[in-house]
């Protein structure tokens, strides 16, 4: 049945959602990538429809910025709808000095600035890590499709414009890019006992001052699109 945030019933939603911040680029995957896609969810202009691809069901949903609101729509999808896979296809500015302007990134594991993990009330700290069978479809994806990407650890922070200025600390840790709601859905899905992977495009360089417009960020990271694409039918058949 419907919840709070989403009008799909059961059923409507596939196994494999892909979950990008923007409800537009959900709209954008939908209408250039799946077959016969039926949109099931407006609640809050929070976009998500239902197709194929290559005749496997697929899913595509925003989320939403930050890791509250993705990690209430996670939490529903995995929990309420029964979703097994959610590929979080989002945007990121690098901090690595290798990570270039429209580079692929692909999360192994995901640092956060946030308390989201004190809900567990866990002994120690949790390390937020995405799910390998995900992860290895979307390495062997990205290495068919030729395109320059990156795999490892990634930042995801509560704060967009950070007082702290502390990206380069993190840098000096290996950190590759900060995105804003990874950390959130691989510790949902670890709770659910359910699969979680994001790769994000890299939009910004703040540490060199370089960035894309909002309109390439929703219609143009095709390559980011067409691997998590790949990766959910690797995983379906």
């Amino acid at each position: 049945m419907p919840t709070p945030h989403n009008n799909a019933n059961i059923g409507d939603i596939a196994k494999t959602v892909l979950m990008p911040g923007d409800p537009l680029r959900a709209q954008f995957i939908a209408e250039n990538y799946l077959e016969n896609a039926v949109c099931y969810n407006k609640v809050r202009g929070i976009l998500g429809f239902t197709g194929t691809y290559k005749g496997i069901p697929v899913s595509v949903q925003g989320s939403g910025m930050g890791m509250p609101s993705i990690g209430i729509y996670s939490y529903e999808l995995f929990n309420e709808y029964g979703v097994e896979n959610i590929i979080r296809v989002g945007t990121a500015g690098s901090i690595a000095d290798n990570v270039e302007l429209r580079d692929v990134i692909i999360g192994l594991s995901a640092s956060t600035n946030s308390s989201y993990a004190a809900q567990y009330a866990l002994p120690g700290t949790y390390a937020p890590t995405a799910s390998w069978n995900l992860i290895s479809a979307a390495v062997d994806a990205a290495n068919k499709k030729g395109c320059r990407f990156h795999a490892g650890n990634i930042l995801s922070s509560d704060t967009f414009y950070d007082d702290s200025a502390s990206l380069s600390k993190w840098r000096k840790m290996g950190v590759l890019a900060i995105e804003m709601e990874a950390a959130a859905l691989y510790m949902n899905a670890a709770r659910a006992g359910k699969n979680a992977l994001c790769i994000l495009t890299v939009s910004d360089c703040p540490l060199k001052g370089l960035s894309t417009t909002a309109e390439e960020r929703q219609t143009t990271f095709r390559d980011m699109m067409e691997i998590a694409l790949e990766t959910a039918f690797t995983c379906a058949v």
